[in-house]
C-alpha cells in the first residue's frame, strides 16, 4: 500500500475500489455528474485541497474531463494535482460494452499506469513517519460519535463545527478526520464538543 497525504477524487465506486487496493489515502467519489449539484461535496473537496492537497484522477474521456474541469472551477484555493491516465483501448471486464470513447477508465487500467500518472502529477508516497496514531472506529465509539444513542446528532454537530458535509457516514468521516487532523487534534475537538453538550 502506498500512503498519500493528499486526498484523491475519482468518478465512481469501482474507481474507488481499485484505488483502495493500492493506496492508503482518503478517496472521494464524485458519483459521476452528481457532483454538479452536490454543494456539500464541493465544500469537502475545497477543504481537502486547502488542508492536504487534492488529486483529481478521472477517466480520460469527455465525461472525465468535464468533471475534472468542474472541480477545477469550483475548488479555487489549496493545491490540486491533476493526474491523467493515458487513453488505452479496451473495456472493463465487468461491463457488457465499452465506453463511448472505447478506452479504459481508472478502474480498468493497470496499477503501474495509475502509479505513473500520480508520479507525473507530482504526487509521491508519504515517508513513513512511524508512530502517527490513527483515529479508529473504536475511538469514534468511545467518544460517542458512532454506534451509541445520540451518536448521529453528535456527529452532525462535529461536522457542522468543522464546516464539513453533514451527510458523511461514520466511515467517511473517519477517513476525513484522519486526513485533516492528528490524533491529539481530534481528541481536543471531541473534548470541546462534549463541553458544549
Amino acid at each position: 500500500m502506498i500512503k498519500l497525504k493528499q486526498a484523491v477524487v475519482v468518478e465512481g465506486r469501482y474507481d474507488k475500489i481499485k484505488l483502495s487496493s493500492i493506496l492508503d489515502a482518503t478517496i472521494i467519489e464524485t458519483n459521476g455528474f452528481r457532483i454538479f449539484k452536490d454543494k456539500d461535496k464541493i465544500a469537502l473537496l475545497s477543504e481537502l485541497a486547502k488542508r492536504t492537497g487534492l488529486v483529481v484522477l478521472t477517466d480520460s474521456d469527455t465525461a472525465g474531463f468535464t468533471i475534472r474541469n468542474h472541480i477545477k472551477n469550483c475548488v479555487r484555493e489549496g493545491k490540486i494535482y491533476h493526474a491523467y491516465i493515458p487513453e488505452i483501448l479496451g473495456k472493463e471486464k465487468r461491463k457488457a460494452k465499452g465506453s463511448k470513447a472505447g478506452t479504459l477508465g481508472v478502474e480498468g487500467v493497470p496499477v503501474d499506469v495509475i502509479l505513473t500518472a500520480l508520479e507525473k502529477a507530482g504526487v509521491h508516497a508519504q515517508q513513513g513517519g512511524g508512530g502517527t496514531h490513527q483515529i479508529t472506529k473504536a475511538h469514534l465509539f468511545e467518544d460517542g460519535l458512532s454506534g451509541t444513542a445520540g451518536s448521529h446528532e453528535l456527529r452532525i454537530k462535529l461536522l457542522k463545527k468543522l464546516g464539513l458535509p453533514q451527510y458523511l457516514s461514520a466511515n467517511s468521516m473517519l477517513d476525513v478526520l484522519n486526513t485533516l487532523f492528528s490524533f491529539e487534534e481530534y481528541k481536543n475537538l471531541v473534548a470541546e464538543l462534549q463541553r458544549t453538550e
